[in-house]
């Protein structure tokens, strides 16, 4: 019986990141801590085996269901701390979110002073996914630095790099304007580590004085204002996330046409067919008008084996009447 309990069961830390009470991280430092329970037993190991959630409780309270999965876009502003607690005191993007808005961790973080788009999610273990640098989603950025720098040099960084030991995966960077002393610059990242951008560019001997996350993946930034926070629909939901979302999660209708997309998260068009009434309607046309050409056809031979029709008498003397 324990044995098929754990093949149907999840572990404990995935049952608390999808009801989106926390990172996976996160609740295998709670369980360590000896703040969760299963069936009102204090547990010491994240690997715990759990088929229904209900007999989860964290901090003595019983973990919730499940709910629909839900992303939102979030214009972070610099000056903001991408963490629910810090132990610094300074402010958190989680302090600044509107009232209405339910228990939500974030996709990734973004630096202190780092400021644009940061993906916002319920669900725990959707955002786990995401991080991933197997996504291959790309992210990009317009950086602000003062100091110059060759295209030949920002094109070396397509190789990828290392810094103090550490290896970064290629990057794509361009200048996009420069103003004396200063300018900007496009670069686009697949895996985004801890302050990459600020310490390439550092090796680089170039200072970042604004950096901005403009895309990740599908989503961007758009004309969303500062500490703005939107909800993305639930068709692009499915449509761009659809191997991401648990099946349970989504209609039946949404999730068959999850399976459907393709690989760039777009559906296929589907071929349009011809109704049946209208091939028969063409059909019944064409036959009548290869009738009607028969019958004239047929009309013309017997007129030709005829012979020419002769005119009616119109009396002796009067002479031979003249073909038509």
């Amino acid at each position: 019986m324990n044995d098929e309990v754990a093949v149907k069961g999840e572990r404990v830390a995935k049952h608390m990141a999808r009801a989106g009470l926390c990172s996976r991280r996160d609740a295998e430092r709670w369980i360590s801590d000896g703040r969760v329970e299963v069936d009102g037993k204090t547990i010491n190991t994240p690997a715990t085996i759990v088929d229904d959630p209900s007999r989860i409780s964290v901090d003595g309270s019983k973990l919730g269901q499940k709910g629909e999965t839900r992303l939102w876009r979030y214009h972070k502003p610099p000056g903001l701390v991408t963490s629910h607690k810090d132990d610094m005191g300074r402010s958190t993007v989680f302090e600044k979110m509107p009232e209405h808005l339910p228990r939500v961790i974030s996709v990734g973080r973004l630096d202190l002073n780092t400021e644009g788009l940061l993906l916002l999610t319920n669900d725990g273990e959707l955002a786990r996914r995401l991080e991933l640098p197997s996504t291959g989603w790309k992210r990009r950025y317009r950086v602000r630095i003062f100091g110059h720098v060759s295209d030949d040099r920002l094109a070396s960084l397509a190789k990828g790099i290392t810094v103090d030991g550490i290896h970064y995966e290629p990057i794509e960077a361009k200048l996009e304007k420069r103003t004396g002393s200063n300018a900007w610059l496009e670069m686009v990242l697949t895996e985004g580590k801890n302050r990459e951008i600020r310490r390439v560019l550092e090796h680089l001997g170039l200072k970042v004085s604004r950096l901005i996350r403009m895309d990740y993946g599908p989503f961007k930034l758009g004309d969303l204002t500062r500490g703005a926070v939107k909800e993305v629909s639930r068709k692009m939901l499915v449509d761009q996330l659809g191997k991401n979302l648990d099946i349970t999660d989504v209609d039946s209708k949404a999730a068959a046409k999850a399976k459907k997309t393709s690989r760039s998260g777009w559906a296929k068009a589907k071929p349009k067919k011809k109704s049946s009434s209208k091939l028969r309607d063409k059909s019944k046309a064409r036959a009548l008008a290869d009738a009607k050409e028969r019958a004239k056809a047929k009309s013309i031979v017997n007129n030709k084996e005829a012979g020419p029709k002769k005119g009616p008498d119109k009396g002796k003397g009067k002479g031979k009447g003249k073909n038509p």
